[in-house]
């Protein structure tokens, strides 16, 4: 078969024993001997207005229980705004490892206010010394470390703050607990892995160390700069509370006040820090289609042409790495997505306003000897990919076999640098990202890719486990391989016996196959083998002084894959700047994620685009959106992903998100993948997507499937103005586009751990039915008024728990939260370009105290900087709808309909701006008490319509 050089042999078992450690597993500590560590003792303390400075030195003898605590340490308290404090804790006689400003760039803190002015307050003990955050209006004691003693190792940072009894903590992620986090000896650890099936209790992809606490008196957040990994821990043992247990860097403590009455203040708060999401095109909130496993163009093709067939409005087409040859990143395969056909299919989808999105891996295949791969090659004379410790490019195995990572541009010593750029924002590998895009995705001689899609940036390197048992994925195709499992001491070894990458399973269509047969009168009537291995030269093995054990930290976190290395790069990788992978491996997708939307913006200059990525950390959300991982056809994956939404979207400011539509991995049914397509509509990212092992599941495959998706993206679509302008407004002030329930009745106790409903929007509250064959559904409904979204006919609300019967397939519940006005569509369309030329209509629906208010931003829907807007105020009261604004960009459309809820009785004069309007306008529905006035006046100016 194939072979190595000897030379080349030597040198990789060298590189990659050097770096294998043993399995290891979760450090678990008595807290009482943590909690007998001496602590440290405040000195030099310094106020100078809205800035706190003191040194803290070792109280007494060191416990050094993960290493030698540290002597002396510098502390600065830092009243940046009336809502948030600052804090941070730094070794005060070296420097180490912070979040570069480069991946989380910092609030202006220049100014600090006044402690008189801010609405929370540090409080101090100066012996041992300990913090408490209060809130100043009530003193109520919202953060403390209390009697627990801060450790400061080289390896092991230590807080802990008392909480109160059955806290309700929401954040930390990535995971998939229950929104409302337990609170009974629950560890949640953050570390970047591939996790397939996404199990419950474990390490995902993403890491978000910020939590949200709400309380009956208000809510406030904690937000931990910190992306080493780390443990969480909370308990209700001797009392609640919250453990901090991170394996390096810095304490870095931002702290948001809040608000004592509106929830949502603090998710503005925390978006002041790790920025706002960044504004999605229109387009992108239209249905999504992928699938891991279609075979070819004519695969393809047919699926865009069914959904057509079906009358089901496909607004993205996507491909997997199944396009690619050889899983090779920026190529097709020329036998199978042969480019001619494949841009053919990109031409025909933009001439029906429709869009297409690819598969982009970060691992470029290892291949020095093969000289037809260009994108290696370029990489590898701009220098960027990642470094081992010896300072050879990193070796990995993933889709294609032997693989580099994109990350370098060259080795430096080990010297510790802060605050610089690193790796995707080095200028070398964003200029290699940049071209590769620019070359691969040209719009004249390429794929004119629509979005991007980003996978295994953990970065991942996986092995398979099965949805239903725990064993491995067969067959040898299917979504997780091996890949290069520990000690991975000949990686090519490894990719021959998994057959990496692996072959065809089909033989390739005709090259001329027509394709889209009749597919555009459907849309008029809606509107490989490894390849010979290199032989390479040792390389010059440069020295490295070894300071920590970077391999086997003392404290081993609750990695789910065992050691830190595991299935993803080992963690003595250097970066550009002399930091290393046990720091950054945490930030790895989330600088890729920045690094290719700054490639897709290079290709279309002021326009928005869509990146969707599996990897996070804070801050992501201002770059791109992330859909939730490789879940389960299951009901329970189904259940939770209702709180990883919420997370992300509420807590996380990643608003973009969503879970792969009827699952991923394993096989649906019809009647979940029926109640998935309901509930995937009101989630911000909508796509079906799912595994090369699992059946078809596109939304046509069952008659049943097919009504249920065209009944609730009928209801999105025609809502989709009104989450637009919800989206606008998080891109503005970080306002959540979804809300749970306390978010809106933050005194109602029940709310607290609803995580199965939630509001689309403000006002929109959804509450699918979610358990397997029911068809009822107990949902809760606070005192407030509410209105049937299908009759519109009011439903007062008394803070308990209803039961909804006869809830059929196709249908999913919804109510209009009283007190909005809402803009919708008087119909929906095949494609969101289409829907922008159909007709508004208001639906007022007063709140208990008879008046209703809403919210209406339109612009041109890709634009990065807008010339022109309409953004109009929608008020009611008294019998009275004002819709006032300014209208700079142009709607195109009238006014068609106005919907008065809750009317009592047949009203004897309707007026449309002053004028009466006629008879045969007006219509009134006794039985749901809804008042409908037709208007049919250009939406260019304001608008009152009155009864009475």
């Amino acid at each position: 078969m194939h072979s190595l050089s000897i030379m080349l042999k030597i040198w990789v078992s060298l590189v990659l024993w050097a770096t294998f450690v043993q399995l290891t597993t979760a450090t678990d500590v008595d807290p009482g001997v943590l909690d007998a560590c001496p602590g440290y003792e405040a000195t030099n303390v310094i106020t100078d207005g809205g800035i706190l400075t003191a040194n803290l030195t070792l109280a007494g003898q060191a416990c050094n229980v993960f290493g030698d605590d540290l002597q002396n340490l510098s502390l600065t308290v830092v009243y940046e705004t009336t809502d948030r404090i600052h804090l941070k804790i730094v070794d005060s006689s070296s420097a180490r490892y912070e979040v570069p400003e480069s991946v989380v760039p910092r609030p202006d803190s220049s100014k600090p206010v006044s402690p008189s002015t801010a609405t929370i307050q540090f409080n101090f003990t100066t012996s041992p010394f300990s913090f408490s955050i209060v809130r100043s209006s009530t003193n109520e004691v919202l953060f403390s470390t209390g009697s627990h003693p801060i450790i400061f190792e080289p390896q092991y940072l230590r807080v802990k703050t008392v909480l109160p009894d059955n806290p309700n903590i929401y954040g930390f992620g990535e995971h998939t607990n229950p929104f409302r986090l337990p609170t009974d000896n629950l560890t949640l650890t953050l570390w970047s892995r591939d996790a397939p099936g996404i199990p419950p209790g474990t390490n995902l992809y993403g890491n978000h160390p910020v939590y949200f606490e709400h309380r009956t008196t208000g809510t406030h957040g904690v937000f931990f700069l910190n992306s080493n990994g780390m443990d969480l821990k909370l308990t209700n043992v001797n009392g609640s509370s919250l453990e901090y247990n991170a394996i390096g860097g810095v304490l870095d403590f931002y702290f948001f006040a809040g608000s004592e009455s509106d929830p949502s203040a603090v998710a503005r708060q925390y978006a002041e820090v790790v920025g706002l999401p960044a504004e999605v095109p229109y387009w992108s909130f239209g249905l999504h289609q992928c699938r891991f496993g279609y075979k070819d163009f004519v695969d393809v093709a047919g699926v865009i042409s069914k959904y057509a067939a079906a009358n089901i409005p496909l607004e993205t087409m996507w491909t997997d790495i199944d396009y690619m040859d050889r899983r090779r990143i920026f190529t097709v395969d020329p036998q199978y997505f042969p480019l001619n056909r494949m841009r053919e299919i990109v031409d025909f989808l933009h001439s029906h306003d429709q869009r297409y999105i690819l598969m982009t891996d970060p691992a470029v295949p290892f291949v020095p000897n093969d000289t037809d791969y260009a994108p290696y090659h370029r990489g590898s004379d701009l220098n960027a990919y990642l470094k081992a410790a010896n300072g050879s490019d990193l070796i990995a195995i993933v889709w294609p076999g032997v693989t580099v990572y994109p990350g370098e541009t060259l080795f430096l010593t080990r010297e510790l640098v802060l605050n610089t750029p690193q790796d995707w924002f080095n200028p070398n590998t964003t200029e290699f990202w940049n071209n590769e895009f620019k070359i691969f995705y040209s719009p004249d001689t390429g794929i004119d890719i629509d979005g991007a899609w980003i996978d295994m940036n953990e970065p991942s390197n996986v092995s398979p486990i099965s949805p239903a048992d725990g064993t491995q994925l067969n067959p040898p195709t299917s979504c997780h391989q091996q890949f290069c499992n520990l000690p991975c001491d000949d990686p090519f070894q490894q990719a021959r016996d998994q057959n990496l990458p692996p072959p065809r399973s089909n033989p390739p269509p005709d090259p001329n196959t027509p394709i889209f047969q009749n597919t555009s009168t459907a849309f008029q009537e809606r509107t490989g083998a490894l390849g010979s291995l290199p032989v390479l030269e040792v390389p010059v093995v440069t020295s490295l002084e070894k300071r920590d054990d970077i391999l086997t930290p003392p404290y081993a976190i609750n990695n789910a894959a065992g050691p830190l290395s595991s299935k993803t790069a080992f963690t003595d990788a250097v970066h550009v700047n002399g930091l290393q992978e046990y720091n950054t491996h945490n930030l790895y997708g989330t600088m890729m994620s920045s690094a290719t939307r700054a490639a897709m913006l290079a290709r279309r200059p002021g326009k928005r685009t869509l990146i969707i990525t599996r990897s996070t950390f804070a801050g992501a959300g201002a770059h791109v959106g992330k859909w939730l991982g490789d879940n389960i056809s299951a009901w329970d994956q189904y259940r939770f992903s209702i709180a990883g939404m919420l997370n992300f979207a509420t807590i996380f400011q990643v608003p973009m998100v969503g879970s792969d539509i009827c699952g991923f991995n394993g096989n649906t049914t019809e009647t979940l993948c029926a109640r998935w397509a309901m509930l995937g509509a009101f989630y911000p990212f909508m796509r079906n997507h799912n595994s090369d092992t699992s059946i078809s599941q596109e939304y046509y495959v069952w008659d049943l499937v097919a009504e249920a998706a065209r009944n609730a993206i009928n209801t999105r679509y025609r809502l989709l103005d009104y989450f637009y302008t919800a989206f606008h407004q998080a891109h503005t002030d970080g306002t959540p586009i979804l809300q749970p329930l306390w978010f809106k009745y933050p005194r109602d106790t029940n709310t607290f751990p609803v995580d199965l409903q939630f509001f689309f929007g403000d006002s929109i509250l959804v509450s699918p039915v979610t358990q397997e064959n029911s068809t009822s559904v107990d949902i809760y409904l606070p005192n407030d008024t509410f209105y049937d979204f299908a009759r519109l006919a009011p439903i007062q609300g008394t803070g308990s728990t209803i039961t909804l019967d006869n809830v059929n397939f196709t249908t999913i519940p919804l109510h209009i939260r009283g007190g909005v006005v809402l803009p919708l569509r008087v119909e929906s369309a095949a494609t969101t370009t289409a829907l922008r030329k159909n007709d508004f209509e208001f639906i007022v629906a007063p709140g208990q105290d008879g008046s209703a208010s809403g919210k209406l931003y339109m612009d041109d829907g890709e634009s990065i900087e807008q010339s022109e807007t309409t953004s109009v105020d929608m008020s009611f009261a008294n019998g009275s709808l004002n819709v006032t604004g300014s209208f700079g960009f142009a709607t195109g459309v009238n006014v068609a309909h106005v919907r008065f809820l809750s009317v009592q009785d047949t009203p004897k004069t309707v007026t449309v701006n002053g004028a009466t309007v006629a008879d045969g306008s007006v219509s009134f529905d006794a039985t749901n008490k809804v008042l409908d006035v037709t208007v049919g006046v250009l939406f260019d100016k304001n608008l009152s319509v009155e009864f009475s």
